[in-house]
């Protein structure tokens, strides 16, 4: 046990003993004794932290930009132990801060000479000496410096897929596709986990009553084993408020031979697209096409034939046809 350990175990038993006291005398006698007993305390105490002591404290580590295409055949250290040796008042003012600052390691300055990253003590002892005072005298390191083994790993490239729920307000949809980016990311493992991995996944993300588009960098759900050329990606989720727009489209068969002639009823359909109101005005009926094909007609006896839009914007997921199915008659020309 260092000796400002045993000062704080001191301060506590002088505490215990100031209520034990107060429990056995009546309170104005017990009173009085407590305060001798804490002036008398206080006149060492701050005697004693005059004196000089030695205690440990420990810095976390940090590490960025660590090579995605490699791996560490031992753990990353997470922090470094530090030996020092102040007056007691400067070691108990550390000991009140808590934590100290994490020292923060640039992988891409670290040297590489056969399969080891290195960290030499010149860099940790920088790192500790802005974080103490020019009293504090250190007495030591672990480690003293940081050597970290490593071997090249096999890569390959997957796409990345969206995990999440998404849910809207009345009257609003998702406007388009979810786009990623990077829509592909670079993968690193050995060859047998690598094998194995087809896709990375985002974090799964919840949306309830979604009314606007959602722009986010989403982390990536970690593969054991596995290294990712990037651990976040920038997810676009288009929301927006729906409507609908009616158009007549005619009806077309664009490969009748010349000795025939189609007649449709009806000649036009009403297709009521449902889409977002920022494109209402772009949506018109060139945009709009129903083209029969006169093999199909030809093979239908009764004279009636379903139809479908057979040219749309992509981004027209949900339309309606009315009606749906039309009759015709195939006339042939007579010269």
């Amino acid at each position: 046990m260092s000796r400002l350990d045993s000062l704080k175990d001191k301060f506590k038993a002088a505490v215990t003993k100031i209520e034990a006291s107060l429990r056995r005398y009546r309170w104005k006698e017990a009173l009085i004794y407590s305060a001798f007993i804490m002036l008398a305390f206080g006149f060492w105490l701050l005697l004693s932290l005059q004196q000089e002591y030695e205690t440990e404290i420990s810095i976390p580590i940090v590490y960025h930009n660590v090579p995605p295409n490699i791996s560490f055949s031992e753990e990353m250290p997470k922090n470094i132990r530090v030996r020092i040796k102040d007056k007691g008042n400067v070691l108990f003012n550390y000991s009140l801060r808590g934590s100290f600052i994490p020292m923060e390691v640039d992988m891409k300055n670290s040297s590489s000479d056969s399969g080891i990253l290195s960290i030499p003590l010149e860099e940790i002892e920088a790192a500790v000496s802005k974080q103490i005072l020019s009293t504090t005298i250190v007495n030591g390191y672990y480690p003293q410096r940081i050597d970290l083994k490593y071997s090249p790993i096999s890569e390959k490239e997957v796409p990345v897929i969206f995990d999440g729920e998404i849910k809207t307000k009345p009257g609003y949809r998702l406007s388009g596709d979810i786009k990623i980016s990077p829509s592909r990311i670079s993968v690193y493992a050995n060859k047998e986990i690598l094998d194995s991995v087809f896709d990375v996944k985002t974090s799964f993300i919840k949306i309830d009553k979604g009314e606007k588009t959602v722009s986010r960098n989403i982390k990536l759900t970690p593969i054991k084993g596995v290294n990712f050329s990037s651990d976040a990606v920038s997810v676009i989720i288009p929301i927006e408020e729906f409507t609908e727009k009616t158009i007549n489209v005619h009806v077309k068969c664009e490969d009748v031979p010349s000795q025939y002639i189609i007649r449709t009823f009806p000649a036009d359909i009403e297709v009521t697209c449902n889409i977002p109101i920022s494109r209402f005005k772009e949506l018109d009926a060139e945009d709009l096409e129903i083209n029969l094909s006169f093999k199909d007609m030809e093979e239908i006896i009764n004279g009636a034939i379903s139809i479908d839009l057979t040219k749309k914007p992509e981004w027209i997921k949900d339309y309606m046809l009315n009606p749906n199915k039309i009759e015709f008659i195939l006339e042939k020309k007579s010269y």
